[in-house]
């Protein structure tokens, strides 16, 4: 199968009657809110997309993304290299419709008013919910030290007069 370009929207039920299939990228600069996670902006992830109708007569949006991400560990700030790799599986509802009839094994994707899903957003959401919530390198390769950092010079509590003086020179005088 070559390489195509993912479409911004899709059509899921026209999709899954065709029994599409797309495997392409999505450019990093294309996501703004994983742009602001991420350190690095250049890039790309790497998308497989399935559109099927399944046994129950469902419509099915499935695939995964894979995408080798630069975040800050959380423990030396470091450049910390993260591979991704996320499966999902969607079955589209209608706007402003519950999900409650839908299967487990199926997250909900809501259609606009045009009966498109927004695939940039549901490629966006799934990399960032592969991201771990605190990133961090193995402890081995870590460059955190146990050594209390400090900044700047702190002042010496000697040379600070004590607020209370005023109290007890107050309580002297009555």
């Amino acid at each position: 199968m070559q390489k195509v370009k993912i479409p911004v929207t899709l059509d899921p039920c026209r999709a899954a009657q065709r029994r599409l299939s797309y495997d392409g990228t999505v450019q990093l600069e294309e996501l703004s809110r994983l742009e602001q996670v991420v350190q690095d902006q250049s890039g790309e992830i790497a998308v497989n997309i399935h559109c099927k109708n399944d046994e129950q007569g469902l419509v099915v949006v499935s695939g995964t993304i894979r995408a080798h991400l630069t975040v800050i560990c959380q423990r030396c700030n470091d450049e910390l290299g993260l591979d991704l790799v996320q499966d999902f599986a969607y079955s589209p509802v209608g706007l402003g419709s519950e999900s409650d009839d839908l299967p487990d094994c199926y997250d909900m994707a809501e259609l606009n008013e045009e009966g498109e899903i927004n695939l940039r957003q549901l490629i966006e959401d799934e990399t960032i919910l592969a991201i771990p919530i605190v990133p961090t390198h193995d402890e081995a390769s870590c460059a955190y030290s146990e050594k209390p950092a400090s900044f700047g010079d702190i002042e010496s509590q000697e040379n600070k007069p004590n607020p209370f003086e005023i109290l007890k020179q107050l309580k002297k005088d009555s």
